[in-house]
């Protein structure tokens, strides 16, 4: 079976990417968010910090109970906290949903295969923890059941978006730290 391509999956996925808080992990899925929204004030891009985007959309959907927070994070990423996935279960924030891109590879140290790639299923994992949603997509057709979930927002959810193992659309990112957390930090305050 041919998995999907994340250049086409990841935007009809998430349709409009201004209707939420958007937390990326690191790698292929900051070059698919940044890309996807040339890194605006509602998103903020990990660099160099493996598996921090799930705590931090985890604090940033506590502190924002108002706003629909979307962590898009790959899985490597999401392998390296993920008992983060059991507190998130556990606390049930309705307004934060997460899409694990996991296309079996570690991207961010050079692509060797991931536990998923050797037969972990973080959406059974996520299951297991407790997420009253979860959804693996590997179609078409499952990508816009996945899509259904984000339309809806209702939280916690997790969504496994299964893609090839194509490389993310190129994309050079800003990687001024400082300014980007005072740029998504402003967008917050206003």
């Amino acid at each position: 079976m041919d998995l999907l391509d994340r250049k086409k999956a990841i935007p009809t996925l998430i349709g409009d990417s201004n209707r939420f808080l958007i937390i990326s992990g690191l790698a292929g899925p900051a070059k698919d968010i940044g890309f996807l929204t040339k890194e605006s004030p509602n998103t903020f891009l990990f660099g160099g910090a493996m598996g921090g985007a799930l705590p931090t959309s985890l604090g940033l959907a506590l502190s924002r109970p108002n706003d629909r927070v979307l962590c898009v994070s790959g899985d490597g990423d999401i392998l390296m906290s993920v008992g983060c996935l059991a507190t998130i279960a556990t606390i049930k924030p309705k307004n934060l949903i997460i899409i694990c891109v996991d296309n079996g590879l570690y991207l961010e140290t050079g692509g060797q295969t991931s536990h998923t790639g050797l037969g972990v299923n973080l959406d059974m994992i996520a299951k297991g923890c407790g997420f009253p949603i979860t959804k693996t997509v590997v179609t078409e057709q499952e990508l816009l059941e996945g899509k259904k979930i984000l339309d809806n927002f209702s939280g916690p959810a997790f969504i496994l978006l299964k893609v090839s193992k194509s490389n993310p659309p190129k994309y050079s990112r800003n990687w001024n730290a400082s300014e980007k957390k005072s740029k998504f930090r402003k967008n917050l305050i206003n």
